[in-house]
């Protein structure tokens, strides 16, 4: 605790006096660099923060330390997925980064800086991923998600509100729970990569593990006619599985195209395969969006949204999602049931999945 209290007061104090030397730089002639920084200025930073905390620990201790407000304390570096419109303030000494997706910041007081480029942010502006900000003397900065999902790291005074807009985050959880989607080896935002557009690949596994087939996939043998699966690869598998069940095509005789960008379209008609309102027989996409919601798999407002917004990683677990709550052709269960049948998940995780998403549909 006294070192988290140590922390941010010399921090606080040094940023007054740099903020001045910022002021009249710009992003083309930034008068702070990164070497300064991240050299002298830390160098300044931690010796003072020992001289400090050798000296005055209990004093600093009675004093608070708590921030302004009803703000919390980071001593190091946190983590956190947030969604559109949930921001993050931070107060004189806060830093922040952004990972993934679109933050802007607004600001009252001195300044909030880029310290990897030495330049002063004007209120409004919009973050550039892996760049450090900091809060300045006398500030309080709102770091405000612009996309649908974003992931930031933080350290410092902070305090977070909740905006009441689409949890995609949510449902990447929730799915995760049900081991449906299991993310990538991204080293932050868990793996979820929600801000990314989906491959060919990453959309044909989603949709094996939504038919409740990954194990069958997984122990698949065979040959498969595309020359850019990696022999051996559990890519091979799943590629071959889907082949050879006739899920898929291919994107030509010789070629899968695993990198290859998939659409809404395309994603939705997998689903409506995996429920038995399509095959692969159907080449003619154009009216996907339009069966999926008169199958009750979307709404009129959800095929909407992706009709025109880019199709992420962050629609893919929204439709995923939502079409375990949709009947079969046959009415008797919903997708979520006869996935529970099959063991893919158990009922009371199904139970818990659905406890984690409280917004509502589009």
């Amino acid at each position: 605790m006294m070192k988290k209290i140590a922390i941010l007061l010399p921090v606080c104090a040094l940023l007054a006096a740099a903020v001045w030397g910022f002021a009249a730089g710009d992003a083309g002639d930034p008068l702070a660099s990164l070497s300064y920084l991240n050299g002298t200025f830390a160098e300044a930073v931690e010796k003072q923060v020992e001289k400090r905390l050798d000296a005055s620990d209990a004093a600093l201790l009675e004093s608070g330390g708590s921030g302004e407000g009803s703000s919390v304390s980071a001593a190091t570096w946190m983590e956190k997925r947030m969604k559109q419109e949930d921001s993050l303030t931070g107060y004189t000494g806060t830093s922040v980064m952004l990972l993934a997706g679109g933050v802007q910041v607004t600001y009252s007081g001195s300044a909030v800086v880029d310290v990897t480029t030495g330049t002063v942010v004007p209120s409004g502006a919009a973050l550039t991923a892996k760049h450090r900000y900091m809060v300045a003397e006398d500030t309080s900065a709102a770091f405000t998600v612009t996309t649908k999902t974003a992931v930031v790291d933080y350290q410092g005074d902070h305090a977070f509100s909740a905006s009441n807009t689409t949890d995609y985050n949510a449902m990447a959880a929730a799915l995760k729970t049900l081991h449906l989607f299991k993310g990538s080896f991204t080293g932050y935002g868990e793996g979820f990569d929600l801000e990314a557009a989906p491959t060919r690949l990453q959309a044909l596994i989603m949709f094996i593990r939504v038919l409740g087939e990954e194990e069958q996939a997984l122990a698949w043998t065979g040959t498969i006619p595309f020359t850019d699966i990696a022999r051996g690869s559990d890519a091979e598998k799943y590629v071959g599985y889907a082949y050879s069940m006739g899920y898929t095509n291919g994107y030509s005789a010789t070629q899968f195209k695993p990198a290859g960008a998939v659409n809404a379209y395309q994603y939705t008609e997998f689903v409506l395969r995996a429920m038995g309102y399509s095959s692969a027989a159907n080449t003619n996409l154009g009216d996907t969006l339009f069966r999926a919601e008169e199958a009750g798999v979307l709404t009129a407002g959800e095929a909407a949204m992706l009709q025109q917004d880019k199709f992420l990683r962050a629609e893919l677990v929204y439709i995923s999602y939502y079409a375990l709550e949709a009947e079969l052709p046959d009415g008797s269960q919903t997708l979520g049931d006869l996935l529970c049948d099959k063991g893919v998940f158990t009922k009371r995780e199904y139970r818990d999945a659905e406890n984690m998403v409280t917004s509502w549909r589009l």
